[in-house]
């Protein structure tokens, strides 16, 4: 059994691929995966997202505002009461990304400490994205206690330190495909060090396909794919990366 940790089911193209979000999941399904973490990133998408998925228990949701959406609507009563929903296992995707959108530091900041707040107060995980700002991510995790509800760096690609730095907070790794590209030197060596109890496998589809799809657009199923190069790296089996991995995602979104 595997587990997709973190896809965005509202964001695919179905109207190119001619199915539904069921035809997404039998798909998936077919390749063992039989449970998905839908990511929130805007509060005026939740609702959709939310009706979705409301005939398939099988799709757990989060509710986020990610850091280059910060200049969406934002309402911290409406994101409580959303983040409060009985399907809403995880607080997120948010954190900061100076990388594509620097001139919005302090919003992501701010929005990011408030998320972190409910996180904690709900005692739900957070997903974190974090590009080219370790320093700050970390200070606003660690300030906020962050520790005590717990989390995951989702589609990691920092390096041994700043992972090393977050499983301190007790925060979990999620490796996407990008893993699987051959430019990933960095990350491949940061999977071959990391504890497998520690790690997650995501898609983050419909973005950043894993090889051999790499360039279309990615889907549930192919989280097989990254269970199974995760699995190369360490020289470990596929069963043995997607049970545990399944174990790590029921003991940090199912077990509170």
């Amino acid at each position: 059994m595997l587990i997709d940790s973190h896809c965005h089911l509202d964001k695919l193209n179905y109207d190119d691929l001619h199915v539904n979000v069921a035809d997404v999941l039998d798909k998936a399904k077919k390749q063992g995966v039989e449970q998905f973490l839908t990511v929130g990133v805007t509060l005026d998408a939740f609702p959709n997202m939310m009706n979705m998925i409301a005939e398939h228990p099988e799709v757990h949701a989060s509710c986020g505002i990610h850091p280059l959406d910060v200049d969406s609507a934002f309402d911290l009563s409406l994101f409580r009461q959303y983040a409060a929903h009985e399907r809403v296992v995880a607080i997120g995707e948010t954190g900061l990304d100076y990388f594509y959108q620097p001139e919005s530091a302090p919003r992501q900041r701010e929005l990011f400490e408030q998320q972190v707040e409910v996180a904690v107060e709900y005692n739900k995980p957070l997903i974190i994205h974090t590009r080219q700002a370790r320093e700050d991510t970390l200070a606003i995790l660690k300030n906020g206690k962050a520790d005590k509800c717990g989390g995951v760096i989702h589609c990691f690609t920092e390096d041994w330190a700043f992972a090393e730095a977050a499983m301190e907070l007790g925060f979990y790794i999620s490796i996407s495909g990008i893993v699987t590209f051959n430019k990933a030197s960095e990350l491949k060596d940061v999977v071959r060090r990391l504890p497998l109890e520690r790690l997650l496998v995501e898609t983050d589809s419909p973005y950043l396909a894993p090889v051999p799809f790499r360039g279309k657009e990615n889907q549930p199923a192919y989280v097989k794919e990254v269970a199974a190069y995760i699995a190369l790296l360490k020289g470990k089996s596929v069963e043995e990366v997607a049970q545990t991995t399944t174990t790590n995602f029921k003991n940090l979104f199912l077990n509170k």
